[in-house]
């Protein structure tokens, strides 16, 4: 009797050994199952991410590039004015694609095959000394320019743009970035006129002034934002790109961009080029140092000028056309250190929207 007693344990015992291992498989079962669908879901989270990302970029890409394709009648305007011929002549048609982010410019071929500096110079000043478009006085010259230069630098007020209207309708605004002042005689004759004209220096005494019809702010415009982590740098709260400042002050174009800040123009114009901020300018004054390659601008000789001239051929790209051109006869013979066909360190340069169409 106790033996078949012993024996019913044991069974019951086995039974029970043989429940608790199927309970415990089963509930690694459901683990196992539980993780493999959290995977999933987390995936599937993923991948509708993704899809949304793209697909809003998607969108605003296809916004910009409708904002940015001109209407038919402006479209019709332009083939009409005598600009559109000289443009085909003077120049070959440029491929560019619009509102796409790059990190750097396209270089421009070599100007021969053995990378001569003598070759890039030639084909850099040969660019820089032949304007691409003529700039004719008005029929009805404005009173406040009697002469439509002031020193070497020169606006064009050509009616088949619109600077001399917005000059005449005291809607113009007007940028003038430097590093103390040398000549503000433009500035001084755009602001009483009628513009509004603010001029950023990083050297003057108070943050934000008004001196006569002209706005003084000590900033100083550069080619990066300062990075506040690292200290050296924390110095330089007074710098700001250029399309900072038009979003903080609110900005959305510049009829005349004044450039003078001493060798900083190249990585200037670089970043202008990069954020796609030269479809907000109408004109451009650019002052050129060629003593020296520039502030931050690396590579051997002929790299150098290669890089100059690929700057200013983006600007083509960009639809700008070189109207003015000065060679500074009081500046040293200089280029690049050495004396390159007598060539004057300093260039003056004026380039002109072509496409450019103010709002408001």
């Amino acid at each position: 009797m106790k033996q078949k007693l012993r024996h019913e344990e044991q069974k019951i015992k086995k039974h029970r050994l043989k429940e608790e291992g199927e309970n415990t498989l089963q509930k690694r079962m459901n683990k196992c199952l539980l993780l493999r669908v959290s995977l999933l879901l987390s995936l599937l989270c993923i991948c509708a991410h993704v899809y949304v990302e793209l697909k809003g970029l998607c969108l605003t890409a296809a916004v910009r590039l409708q904002k940015q394709t001109p209407n038919r009648r402006h479209q019709k305007a332009v083939t009409r004015t005598p600009l559109a011929d000289a443009a085909s002549t003077c120049c070959r048609p440029l491929k560019h694609h619009r509102r796409i982010h790059r990190w750097k410019i396209d270089l421009e071929p070599w100007a021969a095959e053995t990378h001569d500096l003598q070759e890039e110079a030639d084909r850099f000043l040969r660019y820089i000394s032949t304007p691409q478009v003529s700039c004719e006085r008005p029929a009805s010259a404005l009173p406040v320019f009697d002469r439509e230069d002031h020193g070497s630098w020169v606006l064009c007020l050509d009616r088949r743009f619109s600077l001399a209207e917005r000059i005449e309708s005291k809607h113009c605004r007007v940028y003038s970035l430097r590093l103390g002042v040398e000549d503000d005689g433009l500035e001084r004759l755009l602001a009483g006129s009628g513009c509004e004209v603010h001029c950023f220096d990083p050297s003057i005494r108070g943050a934000h002034l008004q001196d006569a019809h002209m706005w003084l702010h000590r900033l100083s415009v550069d080619w990066r934002d300062p990075n506040p982590a690292v200290p050296a740098q924390r110095l330089h709260s007074g710098t700001k790109k250029l399309a900072a400042i038009l979003n903080d002050f609110g900005h959305r174009q510049v009829d005349v961009l004044k450039v003078d800040l001493e060798s900083a123009e190249w990585k200037i114009l670089e970043n202008l080029i990069l954020e796609q901020v030269l479809d907000s300018i109408g004109l451009l004054l650019l002052e050129l140092h060629l003593h020296w390659a520039g502030f931050e601008v690396g590579g051997d000789e002929p790299s150098v000028v290669r890089y100059w001239f690929s700057l200013l051929r983006e600007l083509e790209r960009a639809h700008f056309r070189l109207y003015h051109s000065y060679s500074d006869p009081t500046k040293p013979r200089l280029f690049l250190h050495r004396n390159l066909r007598n060539t004057s360190s300093s260039f003056v340069l004026g380039w002109v929207n072509t496409q450019f169409v103010p709002q408001g």
